[in-house]
């Protein structure tokens, strides 16, 4: 077990983190732009009149991403069920209305297939895992992204040696629920009030803390007067201000 400090915060006997993806490891937010632009334009294109208040439903205005909005914080199921709302208001049942929101998400999965940049890690983040795993931390990622995405994700940017758990939402249970942080606490072999979570979203934050936590972490690169971040422990604006306490 270890000690690690961040800026005033110190967290003792540590065993293990939990990292968030999207926004914490990963700068997928130009891409996650870009994907909701495109679901809202093929919807559009069956339901005109309903692009402006989708944007703004998934977190998207002004050609900006909301760093605690729908389509940066939540799952894909998450967001289908927000679309299929503005689709069943044109009239649809809710059952097509659904399954019009499953189908755009998948033409737009299609089409960034072939065309999707790859999303860069954040600066440091590498070094900063490196340096967690040879303090004998243990390593995992829950994300509200996809399991095979979060796994797709880590053999990218080559982290199989330290990442020893990658989980993410494909069933019913989604953040903030500490089931999500107990099972990949479990999967560790970790105890759970000896793990600490960075994330960028309070939905993050809420599911260490449910869980009972050792502490959580919010990070946020573009401001640490983030409210959505406002119950977190301790905010930082990058990963390197996670230290290991030595005295």
């Amino acid at each position: 077990m270890v000690t690690i400090i961040c800026k005033e915060k110190k967290f003792s006997q540590i065993q293990g983190i939990i990292f968030d993806k999207d926004g914490t490891l990963e700068d997928s937010h130009q891409y996650l732009r870009q994907l909701g632009q495109k679901c809202a334009r093929i919807i559009d294109a069956s339901h005109p009149g309903i692009i402006d208040p989708l944007l703004m439903a998934f977190g998207i205005i002004d050609n900006q991403i909301l760093p605690d909005g729908l389509m940066a914080t939540g799952s894909r199921q998450e967001n289908e069920i927000a679309a299929a709302a503005y689709i069943a208001e044109t009239g649809k049942s809710w059952f097509e209305s659904l399954q019009s929101a499953k189908n755009a998400f998948k033409q737009a999965d299609t089409y960034f297939k072939n065309n999707q940049p790859i999303s860069p890690l954040f600066k440091n983040t590498l070094e900063v895992i490196k340096y967690l795993h040879q303090a004998g931390i243990k390593l995992g990622i829950v994300s509200a992204d996809s399991t095979a995405k979060v796994e797709e994700f880590i053999k990218i940017h080559h982290l199989e040696e330290y990442i020893q758990v990658s989980m993410g939402v494909d069933g019913d249970i989604h953040k903030p629920n500490p089931k999500l942080f107990v099972i990949a606490c479990q999967k560790l072999g970790i105890d759970v009030k000896s793990t600490l979570m960075v994330g960028d979203s309070q939905g993050d934050i809420e599911m260490a803390k449910l869980a009972g936590a050792a502490g959580a972490i919010g990070i946020c690169y573009h401001s640490l007067e983030s409210t959505h971040l406002a119950s977190a422990d301790v905010t930082i604006s990058q990963l390197d201000e996670i230290k290991i306490f030595t005295s």
